[in-house]
Parts: structure tokens; C-alpha cells; sequence
């Protein structure tokens, strides 16, 4: 966790034009700390890979340490949280993401590890049947163990699944495109501070920021990146829950979508992304659990025994050597081993057959 001292030179760098949080991260490497980008020529900034001349500039320019300072007396007024992306407990699926925030603001009681993090967006005029499909899967999620709701607290269908989950009692955080000074829509002031008890708001914005379009599309990352699948309820052809829905699967997260009848405008978005394998067919919270693996496993006695002086390919002995350590995520294993997905998928479930593997929720495995 940032003290109050280092806090500030943080939140001025994230306010740097041009820098971007994946240039911030090779900044923070590079120079050894985030004091020290405050500190150093423009030269060494050239030095680091993805800064060029502009740039370089740039962070000469706004390095305003002062912005950082004013922000941290509203923080610690508000009693607002700050995670930072080296952070223990900065959550574990969004720091897998290449894109990922550097500071996150919050308030609440926010799990941010929980075991099931499952976000349901869509369109911002939703129909009864939306509303009605939302409350379904969520009731369902309250009668089983884990379950978490993530969504943008929009007007529609973000809006449905909040209350869903605040009426079923199951936690759920609205992602917020703007600062904690404030809630839009102004309507759901009520609703967001209910939410606080058992969920919370969450930002990477400071206060004052201004609500602009392109701060939506910044917000949907979040979404997409905090969470292990991504249910699109309602969603016209175009529309900010299908660039979520994009986001997720870049980030080789699950997609589902609702189908539903041709002639309904708020159903050809889902109806589409079904057609073009970019999402899952879910109906119910069965299908959702069967594709992630998630059923609840009937006791039996009989156990997996473990197979002595099993021969391993090249391939299976890779996987065993990176997973030597903690639980992993099956797209960890991907990235690591630079292969696809389903060849991944097919020599984890040998090692499984024999015994040396588990598979866990979330599409995390570990050694037996």
C-alpha cells in the first residue's frame, strides 16, 4: 500500500498526457521508482522503451505534483481506498491484463478476489425481458457460494443487475467512469451507496473529472479485466456492452450472451455475437456454471490416484515446470507457453487424467 507521501507522485503520473499505463509501468522500471520520473532530464526518458521525443516532452511538461497533492487531501476525506498495480492485494485477475490501471480508487467493502466475479452489462434500454433475465441468473447466484456482480451503473440493464443483486443479497460493484466526487446517473446515488455494505464503487478516475464519451470505453476495460466472464442480457447491433464483450475476449475471458428473437432491435447484438462464436449461448445460471467448470462435484469416495513413473511429452513436462509453484490461470499457462488455447486445454486434461493436476474455479489449475 502507497503511503501518503508516495500517493501523490503516482496519481500526477497517471495524469501525464501521452503516457498511458503501459508506458507508466516501463517508466516506473526503468527509472527504479515513481519519485524519480520526477526528478530526471527529458533525455533519459528516451531511453525507455515506447518513449519517444513527444512523449519525453510531455512528461517534462505535466509533471504536476501538485494535482497529485490536492487529490490525496480529497481521498483521505472521503476515506476512499487506493490499490496501486504492485500492490498485494491490487486484484489478481485485472493484473493479468497488459492495460491494466495503475491506481484504482474505491469505496465499499470490496472482496476484490472473490471466487465467482461475473460482469452483466448491456443495453442502456432494456426491455422487460432484460430486466427479468437479469433477475433470474442473479437469484440464482444467491442460493450458491462465491458469486460477485460487476457492472458499469448505468441506466438499463447495469442498472437491473445492481438491483437484482442488492434485492438477492449478492455483492456487486459498479465500475464508474468518472471521479468519486460524484455519480452518474445522479438516479443512482441511492442505489450506489446501498451498494457499499457488502459491494462498492470503483474508478480510475480523480475527482473533478470531467464525464466525457471516451471515459465509458475506459471504464468497460475495467469491467471486462476485473472479472472471469462477461454476460451481454440486451444489446442493440452497436453498443458500449459489445466493446466490453470485445475487451473480455482479448483478455481470453469467457463471453456469454442471451439470445433472443430476431425481431427484437435489443436482442440483435446478442443474436450476433452467438452467430459469430465471439460469445457463449447462455440461458440460465447452469450454463453459465458448465462452461466455466464451476458445477458443484458430487462427493464420491473413489479418488484420482496419482500415477507413478508416468512418461511426460516435451509439452506436458513445460506445463508441470511453470506450474511448479501456486494455482495458475489456464491463460497464464498460454501466454507462458505461447500456445493456443485448446492445445493448452487438451494436455492439462491428460495431466489431470493422471492424476497430477487439478483443475479449480475460474479456470485456475495446480499440481496434486
Amino acid at each position: 500500500m502507497l503511503s501518503s507521501e508516495q500517493l501523490p507522485y503516482h496519481i500526477a503520473l497517471s495524469l501525464i498526457p501521452g503516457v498511458g499505463c503501459i508506458n507508466a509501468k516501463n517508466l516506473i522500471a526503468y527509472m527504479g521508482s515513481v519519485e524519480a520520473i520526477f526528478e530526471a532530464k527529458e533525455s533519459h526518458f528516451k531511453k525507455v522503451p515506447g518513449i519517444g521525443p513527444v512523449v519525453a516532452r510531455s512528461i517534462v511538461e505535466n509533471r504536476d505534483l501538485e494535482r497529485g497533492k490536492q487529490e490525496l487531501l480529497f481521498i483521505e476525506k472521503h476515506k476512499i481506498k487506493t490499490t496501486f498495480y504492485l500492490d498485494d492485494d491490487y486484484p489478481t485477475r485485472l493484473k493479468r491484463c497488459v492495460d491494466a490501471p495503475l491506481i484504482l480508487f474505491s469505496k465499499g467493502n470490496i472482496n476484490w478476489n472473490a471466487e465467482k466475479l461475473v460482469a452483466i452489462v448491456g443495453t442502456r434500454n432494456a426491455t422487460d425481458y432484460g430486466k427479468k433475465v437479469c433477475d433470474e441468473l442473479i437469484s440464482e447466484m444467491a442460493t450458491r457460494d462465491g458469486y460477485a456482480v460487476v457492472s458499469g451503473l448505468a441506466y438499463g440493464i447495469d442498472s437491473a443487475a445492481h438491483k437484482a443483486s442488492l434485492q438477492h443479497g449478492v455483492p456487486t460493484w459498479g465500475v464508474l467512469a468518472h471521479g468519486l466526487d460524484q455519480i452518474y446517473p445522479a438516479l443512482h446515488r441511492s442505489m450506489a451507496e446501498k451498494m457499499l455494505a457488502s459491494g462498492g464503487v470503483i474508478t480510475d478516475f480523480i475527482s473533478d473529472t470531467k464525464i466525457e464519451r471516451q471515459n465509458f470505453l475506459r471504464r468497460n476495460r475495467i469491467i471486462a479485466g476485473l472479472t472471469d466472464a462477461t454476460i451481454v442480457v440486451e444489446s442493440a447491433e452497436k453498443g458500449g456492452s459489445l466493446v466490453t464483450a470485445d475487451i473480455a475476449g482479448s483478455y481470453n475471458r469467457d463471453v456469454f450472451a442471451v439470445p433472443g428473437r430476431n425481431s427484437d432491435n435489443f436482442s440483435k447484438g446478442c443474436n450476433t455475437l452467438i452467430k459469430q462464436n465471439k460469445a457463449c449461448l447462455i440461458q440460465n445460471l447452469d450454463d453459465l456454471e458448465y462452461f466455466m467448470g464451476w458445477q458443484k462435484k458430487a462427493r464420491t469416495t473413489q479418488k484420482i490416484q496419482k500415477q507413478l513413473f508416468v512418461t511426460l511429452t516435451a509439452e506436458e513436462q513445460k506445463v508441470m515446470d511453470i506450474m511448479s509453484g501456486s494455482p495458475v490461470y489456464i491463460d497464464q499457462l498460454c501466454q507462458q507457453l505461447q500456445m493456443p488455447m485448446g492445445r493448452v486445454s487438451a494436455l492439462l486434461l491428460g495431466l489431470e487424467f493422471n492424476g497430477l493436476v487439478a483443475s479449480l474455479p475460474g479456470k485456475m489449475y495446480r499440481l496434486n
